[in-house]
């Protein structure tokens, strides 16, 4: 599986970079893109991705939201598979996102990790089964996000929306007045060089269940990055996410 990596200079395309070279999940290092690089094709870098000429099988990005829109196009000329693993996209970016879905494979998910897929799911059957509980949300990031609150807190509370229909996201519970029912409150800490937890609070006042994912490093997001490009070879255009990599539907 050859790839290219978009974002390349940054701490998470490092990582990917790194993993490929290694072979893991077959993947094979094609070229590495960042404006912070100078093009040399010989070591595989570049500035830009219109400087990149060859054939990859799939695009990793790890890049900045701000770049979705180029980094799409230039994946549709080329007739690119793509994992956009950059998070913070506008509501018009992920509209881009799903235009280009029906022309090229993309992959595209708030959170790479299978774990918080896995917990994604389990949240939404918890809140079925307790369908009168309280539910809350904790997410803690590095104090460099930019985004608040995480895509992740974001993807966790849409899944709990899937049982819970007329859920209403609070986010930062910051004035005063009683807590509504079909409130879901999403909270966000920004610590140090914290790599990422996310806490799911679900009580109905007689017991709680309380659901948990820690990140203890990133790289788990790299690895599940090259999974999904693993598994976006060869797919059919359309929209791919966690679920699908899971097999979930």
């Amino acid at each position: 599986m050859k790839i290219l990596v978009h974002g390349a200079g940054g701490h998470m395309g490092q990582v990917v970079c790194r993993m490929a070279e290694e072979g893991r999940y077959g993947a094979r290092l094609m070229a590495q893109v960042s404006p912070e690089f100078s093009t040399n094709p010989i070591n595989d870098v570049y500035s830009n991705l219109d400087a990149f000429e060859e054939t990859v099988d799939v695009v990793v990005d790890f890049s900045n939201p701000k770049s979705t829109e180029a980094l799409l196009n230039y994946c549709i000329e080329k007739k690119f598979p793509v994992v956009i693993a950059t998070t913070g996209q506008t509501e018009a970016d992920k509209s881009l996102i799903k235009q280009a879905s029906e022309k090229i494979p993309v992959f595209f998910s708030a959170n790479m990790s299978v774990g918080i897929a896995v917990l994604s799911e389990i949240a939404r059957k918890v809140a079925a089964v307790f369908p009168d509980a309280d539910i809350e949300i904790v997410e803690k990031h590095h104090n460099r996000k930019m985004d608040v609150p995480s895509g992740t807190a974001l993807l966790l509370a849409n899944s709990i929306h899937e049982a819970r229909t007329d859920a209403e996201f609070v986010i930062g519970r910051h004035e005063n007045g009683r807590r509504r029912h079909q409130e879901i409150g999403i909270h966000s800490l920004r610590l140090g060089n914290e790599a990422g937890t996310h806490e799911i609070i679900i009580t109905n006042g007689n017991e709680t269940i309380t659901l948990k994912h820690e990140a203890e490093n990133r790289d788990l997001f790299a690895e599940g990055a090259l999974k999904a490009a693993a598994f976006l070879v060869g797919k059919e255009p359309g929209l791919y996410n966690m679920k699908d990599l899971l097999g979930n539907k």
